[in-house]
């Protein structure tokens, strides 16, 4: 059972990520599942801005999405910025809708996306408000190329209006809400992650899509 984690963070590698810090920590619990995770920055890659499976001209997502097939488990951890998703996570969130077009991210008999049968959950950090939006915006964007997404799935820590503190800088690893939001997150990834290996979802979106079109118009609304 493996797990991604997507590191957001608007800082390349080696430069400290408090949003890096809490990925860590929900490793260590995965780890504690007996999930295996890894971790990766987006901006140690080169990843060019588009919707398709490879926008081509050197971009490195192709590799990216490789670690996503293999995983059972897949976690986006965002920084707020301007009370906003950081543009690092929209940029994940849109590479990942060619799920809608490429035949290679589908299963040919029942048309499920490559999501289908793993969950998704979320990680954010910020020194302000906004992580209930930023929540809501990752996970529904997860759900809706396919991925499950389990109860109590996301975890978050922000700081005081203004503040100048971040996540660690702050003593965020040893506030109670974020701690108890995160093992509520990685025991409940791992529980799903392990029902649908044993129970995977059996939705023939082919055949769906046959009976909407049977009792449809066919005109755009």
């Amino acid at each position: 059972m493996k797990a991604l984690i997507i590191n957001c963070t608007l800082k390349r590698s080696p430069h400290f990520s408090n949003t890096g810090a809490m990925a860590e920590k929900a490793a260590r619990q995965l780890k504690e599942q007996d999930i295996e995770t890894e971790i990766i920055r987006l901006n140690d890659f080169n990843v060019l801005t588009g919707n398709t499976s490879d926008e081509g001209d050197g971009d490195e997502w192709p590799q990216i999405l490789e670690k996503i097939k293999a995983c059972q488990i897949f976690i986006i951890a965002t920084p707020i910025w301007m009370g906003h998703l950081a543009s690092t996570s929209q940029k994940v969130i849109e590479r990942l809708d060619a799920v809608f077009r490429d035949e290679d991210l589908m299963d040919k008999n029942t048309g499920q996306y490559m999501p289908y049968n793993k969950v998704g959950g979320c990680l954010i950090t910020g020194n302000e408000d906004g992580a209930h939006s930023c929540a809501a915006q990752v996970l529904w964007s997860l759900q809706e190329v396919g991925f499950t997404i389990p109860p109590n799935v996301n975890a978050y820590w922000v700081g005081l209006a203004g503040g100048e503190k971040d996540y660690v800088e702050a003593g965020g690893e040893r506030y109670l809400y974020t701690n108890k939001s995160l093992r509520y997150m990685t025991a409940n990834l791992a529980f799903f992650a392990k029902l649908l290996a044993a129970n995977p979802i059996t939705t023939n979106l082919n055949d769906a899509a046959k009976k909407a079109e049977a009792e449809s118009n066919n005109e755009e609304a």
